[in-house]
């Protein structure tokens, strides 16, 4: 299953990625250590196979 999501928000050690087909929808909260290092606010990431990866 592969997904696109947005980093909306991060706080500490955790990220807040929203959905990229549902920007208004709810937020998933993702631990820091889960995703890619260099991540912002605003950094799409691309989801497959249980990873993150940074989508160009």
């Amino acid at each position: 299953m592969e997904k696109y999501y947005i980093v909306k928000s991060i706080d500490g050690d955790y990220a807040n990625l929203v959905d990229e087909n549902e920007p208004d929808g709810e937020t998933k909260l993702v631990a820091r250590a889960l995703l890619p290092e260099n991540i912002s606010e605003g950094t799409r990431l691309h989801y497959a196979f249980l990873q993150y990866e940074i989508a160009e």
